[in-house]
């Protein structure tokens, strides 16, 4: 009864033993599998040129919004002072008070829509002509003159730095912009020329090269394969020493002697193995005669 009962127990254990779920270790390396196949998945998607286009439009968005947002504020800023300039300390409400409010805006909207054009231009990546810069870089300095202009007849420094840095920050976003979006247009085509070359097939010479480089790393390269290659590259102009044949064949710094000596003296017998031939056919051909 109690061998029984043992026995029992035993096979309990045995089944309990066999049952066991699998070890940590197992459980890791099949997270691990499937991470890097979650990986792989992502970087994919990420990669893909049609991701990428649509991550750099949204860029580009932002980069616009906040470049036309600071570009506004700026200029707002500066059509104050320059209505001040414009007016002249003529009256509140009269007709040339009124009137210098229009200054700002007549240079404002000229130098808003170059911009707008540059934005259309540099997307496609056209370049424009010389009056777009010089107009655009007229404006800005008209604003920057008029703005300034009361600070430097007081000669109050602060007033120069304070109603210069609302100019010049129009000026450097101006010209900032328009090579972010220039580079911000090759990143996408970038993405679309790396995908295209990717994915595109592979020549017939080129996989014949990459099938011939595979044999070759299979089989071990002997000293007869490598004087075979120095023996096809050299020609008589070429001197025989173990830099050149190191060149030619990539082997060893150990090896090129060897094969330099072994192909000097082939070389070197060659052309008495000619001589002798000719020795040995010049009686016949006198008998001949």
């Amino acid at each position: 009864m109690t061998n029984s009962v043992g026995s029992n127990r035993k096979e309990k254990g045995a089944v309990a033993a066999h049952g066991r779920p699998p070890g940590p270790s197992t459980n890791q390396a099949e997270k691990l599998v499937r991470e890097a196949a979650e990986a792989a998945q992502r970087r994919a998607y990420q990669t893909h040129p049609d991701v990428v286009a649509l991550r750099v439009e949204q860029v580009r968005t932002q980069v616009d919004r906040l470049c036309w947002a600071g570009i506004t504020l700026g200029l707002g800023f500066t059509m104050t002072n320059v209505q001040a300039f414009a007016a002249a300390g003529a009256a509140v409400w009269s007709l040339p008070w009124l009137a210098a409010w229009l200054l700002d805006p007549t240079v404002s909207l000229v130098l808003l829509a170059i911009l707008r054009a540059e934005q259309v231009t540099a997307r496609y990546q056209v370049q424009t002509g010389p009056w777009v810069r010089r107009a655009k870089w007229l404006t800005i300095a008209a604003t920057y003159v008029m703005n300034t202009w009361a600070s430097y007849a007081a000669g109050s420094l602060s007033g120069i730095v304070l109603h210069s840095v609302p100019p010049l920050v129009v000026f450097v976003a101006a010209e900032a912009v328009t090579d972010l979006r220039d580079k911000l247009t090759e990143a996408v085509t970038a993405a679309f020329m790396n995908a295209s070359a990717l994915n595109a097939p592979k020549a017939v010479h080129q996989q014949k090269a990459e099938a011939a480089k595979r044999t070759s790393r299979r089989r071990r390269k002997l000293f007869g394969d490598y004087l075979a290659e120095a023996r096809a590259a050299w020609s008589p102009d070429v001197e025989i020493t173990p830099a050149w044949v190191r060149s030619a064949t990539d082997c060893a710094r150990g090896l090129s002697p060897r094969l330099a000596a072994a192909l000097k003296s082939e070389v070197e017998r060659s052309p008495a193995s000619d001589a002798t031939d000719d020795s040995n056919a010049t009686p016949e051909s006198e008998v001949q005669q």
